[in-house]
């Protein structure tokens, strides 16, 4: 379902009428009487520009990147284009303007997850996002799920190993993205590792759709459209930074107090918002950027990496 956009119903003004200097505590709808407690506009390269990708990721075409020359600015704003009217850098909520936060922290799971920066001796860790585009070493595993063969059948001789921005695995997980984006991944996984407007397009498919029916995705506990029940509470789940690592990575990360892991990806939130001009300041307390104590949304039984 798209999300509202903004103009509609709303302001009369133009958008240039009201983005204006400081674009990252952008106000929209704010002055009118009709203002939506959820609404949509703009879009990402109207303040991620192409100088800050490459500040976020100045290492990623290195010697020591294994996937030179693959990733750059214009393929993740072609890839976003198509989750902008669904509120992917775009929400607001309250009138309050959670795009550029949203992308700085979509990245930063992005660059944890691709990132070689463990693997440089004596170099900046949190500048080697986008190192790789698949995972290493990947022919240990097919993951390739018996159970849901009939309705992902696996493909002869494929193997659904992490691929992408965000890595997914799994006969599962390439099927349902298949059927979004109409793209055959199920027999040609190898597609998101040739392109990378495609290999960006999958990770936001995972930051935008829930894991689990009934469910919120990244995006909603990010942006706060989710609203914790009482059980949530019970779980120590609150919206924010942290339950989008308790989103995609349940009780492998969360809920295990502090860990090297979580710590990372925080540690590149935290320094992507300093490199985007958002500052580490707006971050939020330890309790909405940790999921340290929060109980997991999903069991490791259904949890995949």
């Amino acid at each position: 379902m798209g999300c509202t956009n903004c103009n509609k119903g709303c302001c009369d003004k133009v958008i240039n009428d009201y983005f204006q200097n400081d674009q990252f505590e952008k106000k929209s709808c704010f002055d009118c009487n009709t203002a939506k407690k959820r609404c949509c506009d703009g879009v990402i390269n109207d303040y991620f520009q192409s100088d800050q990708f490459e500040n976020l990721f100045s290492n990623r075409d290195s010697l020591e990147a294994h996937a030179k020359g693959f990733w750059d600015y214009h393929s993740f704003i072609a890839a976003s284009a198509h989750y902008q009217p669904y509120g992917f850098g775009t929400t607001y909520i309250n009138s309050t303007f959670f795009g550029t936060k949203e992308v700085a922290a979509f990245l930063a799971h992005v660059g944890t997850r691709t990132s070689c920066g463990n693997k440089v001796a004596s170099k900046e860790p949190l500048e080697w996002g986008l190192c790789y585009n698949k995972e290493i070493n990947s022919n240990s595993n097919n993951y390739c799920d018996e159970h849901v063969k009939n309705i992902y059948p696996c493909a002869p001789g494929v193997a659904y190993y992490g691929r992408g921005a965000l890595p997914i695995y799994w006969n599962y997980n390439y099927g349902e993205v298949s059927k979004d984006l109409k793209v055959d991944l199920l027999n040609h996984p190898e597609y998101i590792e040739q392109n990378a407007t495609l290999s960006f397009q999958v990770a936001i498919w995972r930051w935008m759709t829930p894991i689990m029916e009934h469910q919120p995705s990244a995006h909603d506990v990010f942006t706060g459209y989710w609203k914790p029940t009482k059980n949530d509470s019970l779980a120590k789940r609150v919206s924010g930074f942290g339950a989008t690592i308790n989103v995609l990575y349940g009780d492998l990360v969360c809920g295990q107090g502090d860990n090297e892991f979580m710590n990372n990806i925080i540690s590149h939130y935290l320094y992507y918002l300093d490199l985007m001009g958002v500052g580490r300041e707006k971050a939020g307390p330890h309790e909405v950027l940790s999921c340290a104590e929060q109980v997991a949304f999903n069991p490791t039984a259904s949890s995949s990496p």
